[in-house]
């Protein structure tokens, strides 16, 4: 799976199982004259979906190795971590999330995280807001939002027993699959879609075991309602929206961030993007950060949609 150069895989054991993570430890990110530096640390987190892991944000994380410290894990029953062989569950992810934050981290720290993951990490803020300093999420939706039934005959098959694995394996876990999958739903241009973004997918949808995390998102076993949580939150927070995203559309992001104006502090709305705006845009996404990162540090002011 592509590896960004001077980035080196690690890992840590949680209770339900082995979370490898990728991190900068060597040129050009590390020399003389930075490895003795205390760096603020940015922990990037992927969404779900056949073939998910932490090449998600590969495209992103390099442009903030030299002044930042890069915890960017595949999460547990996606890329190369541990793929338990049972049904996950929303406490699944909350439990080795906050495990993998407290054994990697010391003190709060910043989460830049995608999706159904970002609704999660919401979650896990409100109920542990010391491991957190500040949030910048894209797309972030718990994909129930506001009563909303997501459910569909393809979701009605993937719960009939064996079934599921057949779909899984010559429709998911293909190619072809995979391909048709992030043109036609995840990326708004499918042109933006390359080889290596296929074939990255594609690795860690074949994983041994990688059906049962996969599954279990597709079911809907890992949605919620977000909107019955996001009030809650406090930790200062960024959310970068795709206009185009097939999942949640552009109104229930806004919904969401205007029912929490105090820690929401900002909504970005990109047009022509999808849901991953991290490997459609990635130049625009890493100015996003950027921008996001002094501002989410400082008092609130105006909040901007």
């Amino acid at each position: 799976m592509f590896q960004p150069p001077g980035f080196e895989q690690r890992s840590v054991i949680t209770p339900l199982g082995r979370v490898v993570y990728y991190t900068a430890i060597g040129s050009p990110w590390q020399d003389e004259m930075n490895v003795s530096q205390d760096k603020d640390t940015l922990v990037f987190l992927h969404g779900f979906g056949g073939g998910s892991s932490a090449y998600e944000w590969s495209k992103v994380y390099p442009a903030f190795a030299a002044e930042y410290r890069i915890l960017a894990p595949d999460l547990l029953g996606w890329g190369f971590s541990s793929h338990p062989a049972h049904n996950y569950t929303i406490e699944d992810y909350l439990t080795t999330i906050r495990e993998f934050l407290q054994q990697t981290c010391d003190g709060a720290v910043t989460v830049i995280a995608s999706s159904l993951t970002a609704a999660l990490t919401i979650r896990l803020a409100i109920a542990h807001p010391e491991l957190f300093k500040s949030l910048i999420l894209t797309t972030p939706a718990g994909l129930a939002d506001f009563g909303q039934d997501s459910r569909s005959l393809f979701t009605q098959l993937i719960t009939i027993p064996v079934l599921d694995r057949v779909i899984y394996s010559t429709g998911i876990a293909t190619e072809a699959g995979i391909r048709n999958f992030l043109e036609q739903r995840q990326f708004a241009n499918p042109n933006r879609v390359y080889e290596e973004i296929v074939q990255a997918y594609l690795e860690s949808a074949r994983q041994p075991n990688a059906e049962y995390a996969a599954l279990s998102f597709v079911r809907g076993d890992l949605s919620f309602d977000l909107s019955l949580y996001i009030q809650q939150l406090t930790i200062p927070t960024a959310i970068i929206w795709g206009q185009k995203s097939q999942f949640t559309g552009l109104e229930v992001g806004r919904r969401l961030a205007q029912m929490n104006p105090q820690a929401i502090r900002f909504f970005q709305a990109l047009e022509d993007v999808g849901l991953t705006p991290q490997l459609e845009l990635p130049g625009v996404t890493i100015g996003f950060i950027r921008k996001y990162l002094p501002l989410l540090s400082q008092s609130p002011t105006t909040v901007t949609y």
